[in-house]
């Protein structure tokens, strides 16, 4: 279902609001402004509803955050370090977004702009944005596509694929935030297992610091189910962001029959597993959201909500030697990451 709204967006245009449904009673929402997650409600087996993304009363209102509250993140998702890289022997440098670094693409990235929709029907909606040559100071022209899928056992599928006419990297991702207990309270009581054996370190701004780093004897190891809470600011890395905002390094290698991770609700009544394609999941713990516009009533407070980030290691443009994929795309190839959230109510 597509209804448009009565406000208008940055660009003068209604926002294009489009509505996923399954025969389970899974409701999703998106928008075309950012090819934006809005909300997604699992139906419970005692006949309430949850509510299991952080979002904000209104189109409108979601304006006013600055959390990329389910936005599709791009061209380059995480941070780039001083804004700049080598790219075939040539320095590239892009538009600052945080300090001197890039963040999330820069400060018109693609969470800032309208996606065309493509097409759309009960189960699925396919977004497409193209992105001109030098936009946020990258090189070439790209096209990226964001491909929602709602199937009928709760599982929300998103696919990114992106084309270029120039190399550049290309990082995609969806920034949406978690709360499985379905109200406004701290995330940190979920329980977390992430299926990685190493993490990067990063400094306060979020670049990465030092080597990947083995999880085992740290408060990073997720290995096996953990509460968030029970080490929580517990050593120099997490302080350093005022809690977890790390990418690991998954198992799973872009096998997207394994799983990436695992999250229960605080009364365990709903589990969300995710599977993706890329080779790493940065868990941030929402440690600056406060002052977020909420859905429910007033402000989020930090570590309300939680987000499982499907990626590339951060900086990756300056770091080849890491062990993943190339994030350079080149002409006549074509990006793609898919990434499951999959509802499991108890």
């Amino acid at each position: 279902m597509l209804r448009e709204t009565t406000a208008l967006a940055p660009d003068g245009l209604p926002y294009r609001l489009t509505t996923l449904r399954n025969n389970a009673g899974m409701v999703v929402c998106l928008m075309d402004w950012g090819a934006t997650l809005l909300s997604a409600r699992v139906p419970m087996p005692d006949g309430t509803v949850r509510e299991t993304l952080l979002g904000c009363p209104s189109p409108e209102e979601w304006q006013n955050q600055t959390a990329f509250l389910g936005a599709s993140i791009g061209r380059y998702a995480n941070r780039i370090a001083k804004s700049t890289f080598m790219l075939d022997g040539e320095t590239v440098s892009l538009t600052p977004s945080q300090g001197e670094n890039q963040l999330h693409g820069g400060p018109e990235g693609f969470d800032k702009r309208r996606w065309l929709i493509e097409r759309q029907n009960e189960s699925e909606v396919v977004y497409t944005l193209t992105s001109p040559d030098g936009d946020q100071g990258f090189p070439g022209e790209a096209r990226a596509w964001a491909h929602y899928t709602l199937t009928e056992d709760n599982q929300l599928v998103i696919e990114y694929r992106a084309t270029v006419d120039k190399p550049c990297p290309v990082n995609l991702t969806n920034h949406a935030y978690f709360n499985l207990d379905g109200s406004q309270g701290d995330v940190r009581n979920h329980r977390l297992q992430l299926f990685a054996d190493a993490y990067l370190p990063v400094d306060n701004m979020g670049i990465p610091s030092r080597d990947l780093t083995k999880v085992a004897l740290t408060s990073f190891d997720f290995r096996q189910p953990k509460i968030i809470a029970q080490e929580f600011m517990s050593d120099a890395d997490q302080q350093q962001v005022k809690g977890y905002d790390h990418a690991f390094l998954l198992q799973a290698k872009g096998d997207l029959t394994k799983p990436a991770a695992h999250l229960w609700s605080s009364d365990e009544k709903l589990q969300m597993t995710v599977y993706t394609t890329a080779p790493a999941l940065q868990f941030y713990s929402g440690n600056f959201l406060e002052g977020t516009p909420a859905r429910e009533q007033g402000h989020y407070s930090a570590w309300q909500g939680l987000a499982l980030e499907s990626e590339f290691l951060p900086d990756s443009p300056n770091h080849p030697e890491w062990p993943q994929p190339d994030c350079v795309l080149r002409p006549g190839q074509e990006y793609r990451s898919v990434t499951i959230y999959h509802f499991l109510a108890q």
